[in-house]
């Protein structure tokens, strides 16, 4: 069994065993942020204090009898148990590496799926020189504000109208590319209600820096209120109303 299989297996396996985060993007960054922390110390305070515990050892005068068992440099070590020691910590490294690579490829496979097309609302979202248009599902366009309710998942379906952009909201953890002739999507649900700042992050031209859009998360009833009030095909041009 190759080592791509023994991960798959272990992937699938974490993906059942429901240990794989869920809920918004900017949670589920946070999980993967909170693991690799928390081994990484974890791992930091294993190899320094061992490493303080052989320095205090070893040091010198401390009193040590004259026989004891002292490292010396170039001399092979003895006593290491015919190899159990180095083969017990290569297992249990493999072990800890393919679980925290398997549980990191599962948890990347949630964000990139993301919730069920059922139970998301879906947005088209179109880049140009130098701003951004979206399209709610009723046909109603506006530049510059994309409106959303609270706690809901938003599908963004991205595309360009002339040049490569890319399309990035960082405190909701979103971000994708708005190619030209091509679609792209990617989703995120806001917990908290306010307004949210996205812009481009592919130098696309002299106006790159000007090509924001603000992203207002209403209170659920009062984005229904706000939509039913919409018409299709009317544009809002100015960003800032």
């Amino acid at each position: 069994m190759t080592i791509v299989t023994i991960v798959w297996v272990a992937v699938a396996a974490i993906i059942q065993s429901g240990l794989v985060p869920r809920g918004t993007r900017a949670y589920v960054f946070q999980s993967i942020y909170d693991v690799f922390l928390i081994l990484g110390v974890l791992v930091g305070v294993i190899v320094i204090g061992y490493m303080l515990y052989n320095a205090y050892k070893y040091r010198a005068g401390g009193g040590n009898a004259a026989d004891v068992d002292r490292p010396v440099l170039g001399e092979i070590p003895t006593g290491g148990g015919g190899g159990k020691k180095l083969f017990t910590s290569f297992i249990l490294s493999m072990i800890i590496v393919i679980s925290l690579i398997s549980w990191t490829y599962g948890t990347l496979l949630f964000v990139e799926e993301g919730p069920q097309p059922e139970e998301t609302m879906e947005v088209r979202v179109e880049g140009y020189q130098f701003g951004w248009r979206f399209v709610y599902p009723n046909g109603y366009t506006q530049d510059g504000v994309l409106r959303v309710p609270q706690n809901e998942s938003v599908r963004l379906v991205v595309t360009s109208d002339d040049v490569y952009h890319n399309f990035g909201v960082p405190e909701l953890r979103v971000k994708t590319d708005a190619i030209p002739g091509q679609q792209t999507d990617t989703w995120f649900r806001a917990t908290e209600t306010g307004n949210y700042s996205a812009q481009c992050y592919e130098l696309c031209g002299s106006g790159h820096s000007f090509m924001t859009a603000t992203v207002v998360v209403m209170e659920p009833d009062e984005y229904e209120s706000w939509y039913e009030s919409t018409q299709p095909n009317t544009t809002t041009e100015n960003a800032s109303a």
